[in-house]
């Protein structure tokens, strides 16, 4: 059986705790690998790796980093296919929104390539007689990343291109449920000229996540996934004095006006709930119909969601996947069965759904809930899976209060043609990212992505001008060259005088 190892200092580094994980094909149900599961020597290790590849990348010059990301974004084009086709092997989806995943990534790579304006500093002359007063930013050091399954080419992409770009080293931690494609990530790192030990892959379970939490080596993390594990990421980084951005779960919601295009609104409500299997935390899981508006949405809905042909990832007939599990495929299942019971229409019932020649593989067929009530348990969590809700109010006010007692503010959307309501929602919704007619509304590498309350722990969001914030640390400057000509002032215990 393939074996996927770590890659520490620039090569592959067998595994020595003796525990490996299964990694299993969605599709079939079959595990295919097994993944080497990091012990604390092996977090020293990787840590150690980084510290010293460090001492030299730190204090690298610009030019030398962004020649090195410019050859990995050729590489990474040239890959696009290979690296797709290992995300849809082990995580199931299929090969064309696989491919959209690295086109995402390669964003921040992009990104990652213009640093040299993004870390340009500031610089005040004269302030007072022959002072100037300078702006610098920093590198950390030696940082971490911690990455969910559901992504696992993109999010490290968010993360370890602007990390390194700004001076530091970096270890990533994959999830262990689909890690090859974050080897092969490296691997090409490596081909671009990236030194030994900048960029390492640990693999693991929380053995590995809680060395890497409590190392004093590791200045600061990056996480992605759900919201109790980004609480316990935030808590314990912080209390050892670590920076720390953790994105957690979300339930987004999209508000649909009376005036909406009822066509667009279905075919953007079905896109962005069942895309990816739903397994992506700016998934659509709630629609919020205003008025009398609802029927004729939710039978738009139906009509599409039904011809969504599922099946392998890699048939290119195949429009959504398997999810990642059996257990997590249960476990969606288990809000739909019991929606019922909980006062909601069953529209659409996905469970027990298969497909021929793949019965073992994790399938669930799509999920329609109508008439949902907001203490109902299909509403309150974060299913992860191809179930959409819908939840019926009066007026738009009713339905902006709704969404915003929500504990999460990850992402949003309405559909209107008003664009004064439009503009209202913008400024009254509680949400981090805010879609007008788009319901995924992630923001272009430029921009930065995050939520608000309990979808993020910690001040800054993921890439853009925040992750650039994050990676670095700000320095203030203040030089005083006496002129040549005067005689020294002599000792003076009072304030600098600025004036």
């Amino acid at each position: 059986m393939k074996t996927v190892n770590h890659w520490i200092g620039g090569k592959t580094v067998e595994g020595t705790s003796g525990n490996y994980g299964p990694v299993t094909d969605p599709a079939t149900g079959a595990v295919t690998t097994q993944v080497a599961l990091a012990s604390l020597d092996e977090v020293d290790a990787a840590v150690a790796a980084a510290k010293d590849a460090y001492a030299t990348w730190g204090t690298s010059s610009l030019a030398a980093r962004t020649a090195v990301l410019f050859r990995y974004r050729a590489l990474l084009d040239a890959r696009r296919d290979d690296i797709a086709a290992l995300i849809t092997a082990e995580h199931g989806k299929v090969h064309s929104d696989a491919l959209g995943e690295v086109a995402r990534g390669l964003e921040i790579v992009e990104l990652a390539c213009g640093i040299t304006t993004q870390l340009k500093g500031e610089l005040s002359t004269q302030v007072s007689s022959r002072v100037d007063v300078s702006s610098i930013r920093q590198s950390l050091g030696v940082v971490a990343g911690i990455t969910p399954f559901n992504f696992p080419a993109m999010v490290p992409m968010w993360m370890f291109p602007l990390a390194i770009a700004c001076g530091n080293t970096f270890v990533l931690k994959p999830s262990e449920k689909d890690p090859s494609a974050a080897n092969l990530l490296a691997e090409l790192a490596a081909e671009a000229g990236l030194p030994d030990g900048v960029l390492n892959v640990l693999h693991g379970d929380k053995v590995a996540v809680d060395g890497l939490l409590n190392h004093p080596d590791v200045a600061a993390v990056s996480f992605v996934g759900s919201t109790p594990i980004a609480r316990y990421i935030h808590t314990t980084a912080s209390t050892n004095g670590k920076r720390v951005q953790a994105l957690g779960g979300a339930k987004n919601h999209m508000l649909v006006l009376p005036d909406a295009d009822l066509d667009a609104a279905a075919d953007a409500a079905v896109s962005a709930a069942y895309g990816s299997a739903g397994e992506r935390c700016m998934a659509i899981s709630a629609v919020v119909a205003v008025g009398a508006v609802g029927d004729e949405l939710v039978a738009r809905i139906k009509e599409r969601a039904e011809k969504i042909k599922i099946g392998p990832g890699n048939d290119p007939t195949s429009e959504m996947g398997p999810l990642i599990t059996a257990a997590h495929r249960d476990k969606v299942a288990s809000y739909v069965t019991g929606a019922a019971a909980q006062g909601a229409d069953v529209v659409l019932d996905g469970t027990g759904y298969t497909v021929e020649g793949f019965e073992d593989g994790h399938w669930i067929g799509l999920s329609l809930l109508d008439h949902v009530s907001t203490d109902s348990d299909a509403y309150k969590d974060e299913i992860f899976g191809p179930v959409l809700c819908v939840l019926r109010v009066e007026t738009y006010e009713e339905g902006v209060a709704l969404m915003n007692a929500s504990p999460f503010g990850n992402g949003t959307a309405i559909f209107t043609r008003d664009g004064g309501a439009a503009r209202r929602f913008q400024l009254e919704i509680e949400a981090g990212m805010v879609g007008v007619n788009v319901p995924i509304p992630v923001p272009v590498g430029y921009h930065s992505f995050g939520g608000w309350k309990d979808s993020l722990f910690g001040d800054h969001h993921i890439y853009g001008n925040d992750g650039v914030h994050f990676y670095t640390r700000g320095k203030v400057v203040t030089t005083r060259w006496p002129d040549p000509a005067e005689a020294p002032a002599g000792v003076d215990l009072g304030f600098p005088r600025n004036h």
